[in-house]
């Protein structure tokens, strides 16, 4: 059984990154600069968008946090985000999701203009995704491909099954899974809460891609031997015996799953860190095309 290890793989791109970076400087050239926008205070997402922010100092970029309080309204964001959009210091930024209920998530995503779009969550990077032109991915989906890739997965002809149907995650997994090229040309299966015998489907999967965030979903009965595991679940499970009171657990009963399994991603340090790595990814992309633009 091979661990996909994110948590290194993730190291490794920053590597990468902190290289090219390094480049530009010498070159006289600008630095990629991420903005990202959180509204209120939801705890898991200011940890996030706090990661975010150390991963750019990390590999060199220029970040901006802008926090706006949990009480601001639709009009104030979008207003906010055509300040991003014109600023031409900014090469990508996120809103951070969930966001308060008084706005409407749609609005908001349609808003950011498609050229900073380092989410790939706008509807012309993704339907440019569904057709196999060059776009912004997703951060999670790209993470899983880049770990695939990396670790030389054989995906050709294979079976993927692909457990919720997120636009963040699920949706995009079954469309990149199913491309031509590498990783892809996988025949593709998308299951979620209205699937039947999901048993049955699972236990013929090569490659199971599990977004549903339920605990330990995934059970080792549920698959057949050599199987390949992608855990992108991520639950805080109430456990007295931690210092924090819980523990991250994913979708898979990580335990006996990987006694089966020829490949398998940990939770935690398995997607969670590669996310992350590939929204630096996409904002360099995001850096190159607006100087090929302009050039």
């Amino acid at each position: 059984m091979i661990l996909l290890d994110g948590k290194k793989v993730s190291e490794d791109i920053k590597n990468e990154i902190t290289a090219e970076v390094t480049k530009m400087k010498a070159n006289g050239e600008k630095v990629p600069h991420l903005a990202a926008v959180i509204v209120g205070n939801d705890g898991a997402s200011l940890t996030y968008v706090g990661s975010k922010v150390r991963a750019c100092e990390r590999v060199g970029f220029e970040s901006t946090l802008v926090k706006m309080p949990s009480t601001t309204s639709e009009t104030e964001l979008l207003k906010k985000i055509k300040e991003l959009n014109d600023d031409d210091d900014i090469d990508g930024f996120i809103v951070q999701l969930p966001l308060p209920k008084q706005i409407d998530t749609q609005k908001v995503l349609m808003a950011v203009d498609p050229s900073k779009d380092v989410d790939g969550f706008h509807p012309e990077n993704f339907g440019k995704m569904a057709l196999d032109m060059t776009t912004f991915i997703p951060a999670t989906p790209f993470g899983i491909l880049e770990l695939l890739e990396r670790y030389n997965v054989d995906t050709a002809g294979k079976h993927t099954v692909v457990i919720g149907r997120s636009h963040i995650v699920g949706r995009p997994m079954s469309i990149l899974m199913g491309r031509k090229g590498f990783p892809g040309n996988s025949t593709v299966t998308l299951t979620h809460s209205h699937t039947k015998n999901i048993n049955q489907i699972t236990s013929q999967a090569d490659i199971i891609i599990t977004a549903l965030g339920v605990p330990n979903y995934l059970k080792a009965e549920m698959v057949k031997d050599d199987v390949v595991i992608i855990d992108v679940g991520i639950t805080r499970v109430a456990d007295d015996t931690t210092e924090k009171g819980y523990r991250i657990t994913g979708d898979v009963d990580f335990e006996n799953v990987s006694k089966k399994a020829s490949h398998i991603t940990p939770v935690p340090g398995g997607v969670g860190p590669m996310t992350i790595a590939m929204l630096l990814k996409n904002t360099l992309l995001a850096r190159e095309q607006k100087r090929m633009k302009n050039a």
